[in-house]
């Protein structure tokens, strides 16, 4: 029987799942309960087959070795996390953050500084990348409006896809033609049907790796923070416990859009509801 067939035969033991499943909790605050068992067995796959292994239990030693947490963790994690992602995703935010939230931190912030915002769990860049449009168009219509935005996340994998900011035009329809027009330019060969950001929004996301697990400082104080279906892979416990983290860093005043499938309902937080799903720090 070829390595191959092994592989796609075998089948991840109790024991190991449960190691694997306190592990990614434990160092990234995904929660695994046994019914993704069968999803996690076949995201490592793939690990089983660059390594040259032929079981799961192989690859739990390798994994808790020393070598294997110097050297995999972040192949792990690279399998484990989800990154469904789009353009304009749950539009009614932008609107929200047009009509009233920049106009609020454009009154506090003034000419003065950069607002700052942070698109903690930025994926592959679509949201991050929507926010420097969105906030570019606010910039034009209020002279003297300048931002930065900081996006991270805990894939070196999906931070390098962000980076490299281009997209099948299939993924663009979200965005208005005006912006498509403005901001993205196509690939030379029209075959490819590849578009790519332009270089000045480009400029105005810097991308850094960050696990929400560690204890983390920023090192800018964020006015807006996009924390969108990042938090529904975590328990409760570690929600709460990662808003509060948000809080911590976010400006006073300042306010956190979160997922429609969220909610912070019995968290004791510094935060008063302005909008479903968005919050002021108070």
């Amino acid at each position: 029987m070829s390595r191959n067939m092994t592989l796609f035969k075998a089948e991840m033991g109790e024991a190991e799942f449960q190691k694997f499943s306190a592990l990614i909790h434990s160092e990234f605050g995904i929660k695994m309960p046994p019914s993704k068992k069968v999803l996690l067995q076949s995201r490592f796959q793939k690990r089983l087959r660059a390594l040259g292994l032929s079981s799961y239990e192989e690859y739990c030693e390798y994994v808790f070795s020393p070598e294997g947490q110097k050297n995999e963790r972040q192949h792990l994690v690279d399998v484990v996390t989800t990154n469904t992602t789009h353009f304009f995703r749950e539009p009614k935010h932008y609107d929200i953050l047009n009509n009233i939230v920049l106009p609020e931190v454009w009154r506090t912030v003034g000419s003065g500084r950069e607002a700052r915002i942070w698109s903690a769990g930025c994926s592959s860049g679509e949201e991050p990348y929507t926010l420097a449009m969105v906030l570019s168009e606010f910039a034009e219509s209020h002279s003297g409006f300048r931002f930065t935005i900081q996006a991270t996340d805990i894939s070196r994998d999906i931070l390098q896809k962000a980076m490299r900011a281009v997209y099948s035009m299939d993924k663009l329809d979200e965005i208005p033609q005006g912006m498509r027009r403005k901001y993205l330019l196509k690939s030379k060969d029209p075959a490819k049907r590849l578009m790519k950001m332009d270089r000045v929004i480009r400029s105005r996301v810097r991308f850094s790796q960050l696990n929400f697990m560690d204890n983390f400082k920023l090192d800018f104080t964020p006015d807006i923070i996009f924390c969108r279906n990042v938090v529904i892979y975590f328990d409760r416990p570690t929600q709460e416990v990662l808003f509060s983290k948000f809080c911590n860093h976010l400006a006073m005043g300042g306010f956190l859009f979160i997922g429609h499938s969220e909610s912070l309902s019995g968290m004791d937080l510094p935060l008063r509801q302005v909008a479903p799903t968005v919050f002021q720090r108070i």
